[in-house]
C-alpha cells in the first residue's frame, strides 16, 4: 500500500450535460451513479411495493437512460435488436424502432446482444449494438443515422456504452484486434477521430469525463492500465500501470476531484495468478503437426485452453508465438486492485499520482461508488466494502442479504444504496461507512441492468419488465 501527502486542490469536475432530473447514460451523469436532486425516495419496493408503474420489456442487459420526458432502453425482440422509446410518466411505450444486422455475433453464455445501454442528450439518443454498429433516433424514434461497426474479434460480444459530451458521441471498444476509441458527430454520426488501441484487448469499460485546467480529458480503463485522452486532439495525456488484465468496472470521479477505479479479473490475485510457460518450452510438446503454431485440439485441459479464444486474437484457430507471448504478458503483469488516482499529472504517473491502491475484496462487473468521502463496491457473494477515500483503509465490509454473482452496479440516492444481484434479490442499504440493512426484495427475475435514480423515482429493468418506483 502506498500512500502520498496531498495538499487540498481545489478542481471542478465535468459531469455529463444534464438537468437536475434526468439520467442520461449508464450510471447516470458522468457515470457516478447517484441521483443528481435531492428528493425523496422509498425505503422499501418490490414487485408490489411502491410500484408507480410497470411495464413489459423484451430480453437485454441495457440499462435504463431517462430524459425529462422519454426513458429509452434497447433489447431483443424475436432475433430483431431493438431500442424502445417509453414515456417517462406512465411507462408507456412510444416506439419500437429495429437495428439492422446481418448476422448476431457471438456472446458470453450468459450475455445479450443489447448488452450496451443506450446515452441521450433529450433530443437524439443513441443505441450500440455491437458489430451492428451505432444508430442515432429523434427522442420520437424518427431514424437520424447509422455508422456500422466491426465485425468485432471477440467472442463475447460488445459490452462498453455510447456517451454524449457536447457535439459527440463517445464510444470505446477494446476487442481482441483494432481496439479504438472512436468520436464521432452527434448530429450525422461522421467519424470525428479514431484513436488507436491496439494494445488494448477485450475490456468492458464504459469512458467517463475529467475536466482539469478547464479541458475535458475522456478516462477509458483497460487492460493494464488506465488512459487519460485530450478531447480536441486525441492525445494521450496521462497513464497509470500495474492494473487488470480484463476492466468491465467504470471509474468514478469523487466530489474531492480525485478517480476511483476498481478492476479484478481472474488469474491475478497473489495467491491465484495464470502462469504460463515460454512459448518455446510449449511448442516441442504441444505442437503434435508442427506447424509452429497451437491449434485447440493440442492443448491440453487448463487455463490455457479455456483461454484458447481470447489468446486468439484474430480468431485464425491457432495461436500463434506473437499472439501467446503477447498474452503471456498480460497474464504475468496483471495486478487487481482499488485505486485512487489524484488530478493533474501527464505521462506516466503510476509512481506520483496513485494516492493508494489496494488488493482485497475487489468487483469483477459493478462499478464503484463514491460517497461522503468513501468508496464502496460490491463483489461476487454479496460481499460489500466501505473504504475511506482518502486511505483506502476499509472501514467495513460484510455480506449483503442478497448473495451471489453482481452485475448491476451500486446507486445512491436520499440517504440509501440500492444493489441488485443477478437473480433479482434487491439489498437496500443505509448510505453510511458501517451501512446496515434496510429492506430487501425479491423480484423473481434475473437482474443484469443498473437502475435509474431520477427525482425522486427508481427506474428498475429485470428480464421482462420495467419498473417505476416512487412515493407517489
Amino acid at each position: 500500500m502506498r500512500f502520498l501527502v496531498l495538499t487540498p486542490i481545489l478542481l471542478s469536475f465535468c459531469v455529463a450535460v444534464a438537468s437536475a432530473d434526468t439520467w442520461l447514460q449508464f450510471r447516470g451523469p458522468n457515470g457516478a451513479g447517484r441521483m443528481p436532486s435531492a428528493a425523496r425516495l422509498p425505503e422499501e419496493i418490490g414487485p408490489e411495493k411502491n410500484v408507480l408503474w410497470k411495464t413489459p420489456l423484451p430480453p437485454g442487459h441495457s440499462s435504463p437512460v431517462v430524459t425529462d420526458d422519454r426513458i429509452f432502453v434497447s433489447g431483443v425482440r424475436d432475433g430483431q435488436l431493438v431500442t424502445i422509446g417509453l414515456d417517462r410518466q406512465t411507462g408507456k411505450q412510444l416506439w419500437e424502432r429495429v437495428a439492422p444486422h446481418d448476422a448476431l455475433e457471438k456472446i458470453h453464455a450468459i450475455g445479450s446482444h443489447a448488452q450496451s445501454s443506450p446515452a441521450s442528450d433529450g433530443e437524439i439518443v443513441v443505441s450500440f449494438f455491437g458489430s451492428a454498429g451505432l444508430f442515432a433516433y429523434d427522442k420520437d424514434g424518427t431514424p437520424l443515422w447509422h455508422k456500422p461497426l466491426g465485425p468485432f474479434s471477440n467472442t463475447f460480444g460488445a459490452g462498453s456504452s455510447p456517451i454524449l459530451y457536447g457535439d459527440y458521441v463517445i464510444l470505446n471498444q477494446d476487442h481482441d484486434i483494432d481496439s479504438a476509441l472512436m468520436i464521432f458527430n452527434k448530429t450525422n454520426g461522421e467519424l470525428v477521430r479514431r484513436i488507436n488501441r491496439e494494445d488494448f484487448p477485450r475490456s468492458y469499460s464504459t469512458p467517463i469525463i475529467w475536466e482539469q485546467d478547464g479541458k475535458p480529458q475522456i478516462v477509458v480503463s483497460g487492460t493494464l492500465r488506465i488512459v487519460g485522452y485530450d478531447l480536441e486532439t486525441g492525445e494521450e495525456i496521462w497513464t497509470v500501470r500495474e492494473l487488470a488484465r480484463i476492466s468491465n468496472t467504470t471509474p468514478v470521479i469523487g466530489s474531492d476531484g480525485v478517480l476511483y477505479l476498481a478492476v479484478w479479473s481472474p488469474g491475478a490475485d497473489s495467491e491465484n495468478r495464470i502462469q504460463a510457460e515460454p512459448f518455446d518450452e510449449l511448442i516441442d510438446t504441444l505442437d503434435k503437426n508442427k506447424n509452429g503454431t497451437l491449434e485447440l485440439v493440442e492443448i491440453p485441459e487448463g487455463a490455457l485452453q479455456r483461454r484458447f479464444g481470447q489468446i486468439d486474437r484474430n480468431k485464425s484457430g491457432e495461436i500463434t508465438r506473437q499472439e501467446y507471448e503477447f498474452m503471456r504478458n498480460v497474464f504475468h503483469s496483471a495486478e487487481n486492485a482499488i485505486a485512487a488516482i489524484r488530478p493533474g499529472g501527464t505521462g506516466d504517473i503510476t509512481d506520483t499520482h496513485v494516492l493508494w491502491k489496494e488488493r482485497k475484496t475487489l468487483p469483477y462487473v459493478p462499478s464503484p461508488l463514491f460517497h461522503d468521502g468513501h468508496v464502496y463496491t460490491v463483489k461476487k457473494g454479496g460481499i460489500f466494502t466501505s473504504r475511506e477515500s482518502a486511505t483506502g483503509q476499509v472501514v467495513k465490509t460484510g455480506r449483503l442479504p442478497a448473495t451471489g454473482a453482481y452485475y448491476s452496479s451500486p446507486v445512491y440516492g436520499d440517504g440509501k444504496f440500492y444493489l441488485l444481484n443477478q437473480h433479482g434479490r434487491l439489498s437496500v442499504m443505509t448510505a453510511e461507512p458501517q451501512w446496515k440493512k434496510l429492506s430487501t426484495a425479491d423480484f423473481g427475475e434475473d437482474t443484469y441492468a443498473t437502475p435509474a435514480l431520477v427525482d425522486g423515482k427508481i427506474y428498475l429493468r429485470t428480464a421482462g419488465q420495467l419498473y417505476c418506483f416512487g412515493l407517489e
